[in-house]
């Protein structure tokens, strides 16, 4: 078993590797995958979902617990979920310990891929200890000289000082905050590493939604 062939098999279910590590922290893992969305194409397979169409409450994390799950299963894994909790799993001490994911200018992580689209849908853990591909030698943000995050935020409830998250909440139930509403998160936007990541504003605004 390679992490190759798992990205492969990921594939075929609109996912992606977004790192891996060997914990130190839990009993019997060997190696932990992280998995995020595949752009493009996962929205188009989540809405084609029947837990999408079903109406019920939570669709995207049961629709990873399913999907994830089966995958874990097949490799012979273990799944972990953000959800599972509490106590929560610490994904996102993982997602920097994989070294494809760093704190950003705004303290959101940001992705070497997927920039601050930064999304883990789940990790699957397996008892060997496979061997890890290099990663990148630094942050995408040190190479950023503009850094449209810092000035992004319309209701400056996001800046290098942390994340207001009361005041953005309020900010988007206003006139105001449409644009963030139905288009995403405009510090999320912003990125250029975001940017090149193909999500679609249809899937941010899902996202949006249930933030609210």
């Amino acid at each position: 078993m390679t992490l190759s062939g798992i990205e492969t098999r990921a594939n075929d279910v609109a996912l992606s590797i977004f790192g891996a590590l060997h914990p130190a922290d839990l009993d019997g893992v060997g190696t932990l995958i992280l998995l995020g969305p595949r752009e493009p194409g996962f929205w188009a397979t989540f809405t084609g979902s029947p837990e999408y169409r079903d109406g019920a409450p939570d669709a995207l994390d049961r629709w990873s617990a399913r999907v994830i799950g089966a995958l874990a299963g097949e490799i012979g894994g273990r799944a972990f979920f953000p959800s599972d909790g509490p106590p929560y799993h610490p994904f996102f001490r993982w997602a920097l310990d994989s070294g494809r994911a760093w704190q950003s200018p705004v303290r959101l992580l940001v992705h070497d891929t997927a920039g601050l689209f930064a999304s883990y849908r789940g990790a699957i853990g397996l008892a060997e200890r496979l061997d890890l591909p290099p990663v990148p030698a630094a942050s995408p943000c040190d190479n950023c000289t503009d850094m449209p995050c810092l000035s992004a935020c319309p209701a400056d409830a996001m800046s290098g000082e942390g994340y207001d998250v009361p005041a953005c909440k309020s900010f988007l139930q206003t006139d105001a905050g449409r644009d963030c509403l139905i288009g995403g998160c405009l510090v999320r936007c912003a990125c250029p590493v975001s940017q090149s990541y193909g999500r679609l504003k249809d899937q941010s605004a899902f996202h949006m939604r249930a933030f609210l």
